[in-house]
């Protein structure tokens, strides 16, 4: 049973195998016919035909670029330019808008070893000016404000930066005539001077000196007044009858240029030049060039002088030494005088009697202690070493001149006592 069901089984299958073997041959045969005329008409095609008729729905096994091949996909940045899609294979990159190039960094020199490093100092020039207020009678005037002062320099208004009422000690040259002339001259002047010793305080400088034919320091800078006292004593026995006042002056502004600060000359004298080699030019220049020196003369001798101006007859050679001396020469040297203090700022006086000499010196150390100090920056700044002129004003708040009034309600007529002018820095200064 089992034999001849095999047999038949076999004839079967080896009837039906030549058929199929025939279907699949006529097949292949097909698919080698069609597959090269498909790659021909693919190449004809544009690339945009050929991504047309591709198939949303094909298998991804169809394209290549869709195959992993173990690497990690990068995504094209949209500003990189060139196509978007997974077909392109090169990206070509946008031209982006060139920015500004930034600004070179500052350039630092080198700082070589062994050279110190430099700067440059600017200085300002400052003019100090003191200005002493009182009322007809000497008497100061105190409360004024910054506000109350108007400083004109060649009549161009300036402005006030700094304001002091100053009452510090004084450093001052107490400078003398003593010279063989006229008892009465140098009684005067020791009295004179003897006063002005009697107003100095324990903190003030002094310094005493006295001319005649040439000055002579008795003593330097000293806060000592027996120091003082005793070079006075001194000044006994005169030895020349000449009264050499501008050679006087000069050196003793010339030797206070060296010291620091404010100065005070006190000048105890006739104001009678005999035989200086400086001429009045030279003096008055010397002034001009003098910073922070303010000059007070005391005049001596005026009793004499009034007698002889009554008594021309005996008063004809009033030296002794066969000197004419008339009392033009005296009007004269009143009037140097006064220039010389009011070119510095100080005031000269003419006592007459002996008891005035304390009261005089008493106003003199009042005008020192209590003043007022103004500064200013000068709209002229050239350093030219000109010479300009100074006014100063005081007046009240509505820019008037300032009204001052005594206990009774009457207007007081004041004083203002400045500098007439200063000489500007030169460039070689």
């Amino acid at each position: 049973m089992f034999n001849r069901h095999k047999d038949k089984s076999l004839k079967q299958i080896v009837g039906e195998r030549p058929l199929l073997i025939g279907g699949a041959l006529i097949g292949l045969a097909l698919l080698c016919g069609v597959l090269p005329v498909a790659a021909q008409d693919q190449q004809n095609q544009t690339p945009s035909q050929t991504s047309s008729q591709t198939s949303p729905q094909a298998s991804p096994q169809a394209s290549p670029q869709n195959q992993d091949d173990g690497k990690p996909k990068q995504d094209v940045p949209d500003e990189a330019g060139g196509p978007t899609d997974n077909v392109g294979p090169y990206a070509i990159p946008k031209k982006k808008a060139e920015d500004p190039p930034p600004p070179p960094p500052p350039v630092t020199p080198k700082k070589l070893e062994d050279i110190p490093d430099y700067s440059l100092k600017v200085n300002v020039p400052l003019v100090n000016v003191d200005v002493l207020v009182t009322t007809k009678d000497g008497q100061f005037i105190p409360g004024l404000k910054k506000d109350n002062f108007r400083i004109m320099e060649d009549g161009v208004a300036q402005q006030v930066t700094h304001f002091n009422v100053s009452q510090a000690p004084i450093t001052a040259v107490l400078l003398v005539e003593f010279a063989s002339t006229s008892y009465s001259f140098l009684r005067d002047a020791l009295l004179a001077s003897y006063a002005f010793a009697n107003s100095l305080k324990k903190d003030d400088w002094v310094a005493v000196a006295y001319y005649d034919m040439q000055p002579h320091i008795l003593v330097d800078f000293t806060q000592d007044k027996k120091a003082v006292y005793g070079a006075l004593n001194e000044l006994r026995i005169p030895g020349f009858a000449e009264t050499n006042l501008f050679d006087a002056l000069y050196d003793t502004l010339d030797r206070l240029d060296r010291v620091e600060g404010k100065k005070y000359v006190i000048l105890v004298t006739t104001g009678i030049d005999t035989f200086s080699k400086l001429t009045l030019d030279k003096m008055m220049k010397k002034i001009k060039d003098t910073k922070d020196v303010t000059i007070f003369p005391i005049s001596v001798g005026w009793m004499l002088r009034e007698y002889c101006e009554t008594h021309r007859g005996a008063c004809r050679n009033i030296h002794g030494m066969g000197i004419p001396v008339s009392q033009m020469d005296y009007l004269q040297g009143d009037n140097e005088m006064k220039t010389f203090a009011a070119m510095t700022g100080g005031r000269a006086y003419f006592p007459r009697f002996q008891a005035e000499y304390s009261e005089e010196f008493q106003d003199i150390s009042n005008d020192i202690r209590n003043q007022y100090t103004l500064s200013y920056a000068p709209t002229n700044s050239k350093l030219d070493g000109t010479y300009r002129k100074l006014k100063v004003e005081v007046v009240g708040p509505d820019g008037a001149p300032l009204k001052v009034t005594d206990q009774k309600g009457k207007n007081v007529k004041i004083d203002i006592v400045a500098r007439d002018g200063y000489t500007a820095k030169h460039t070689v200064d």
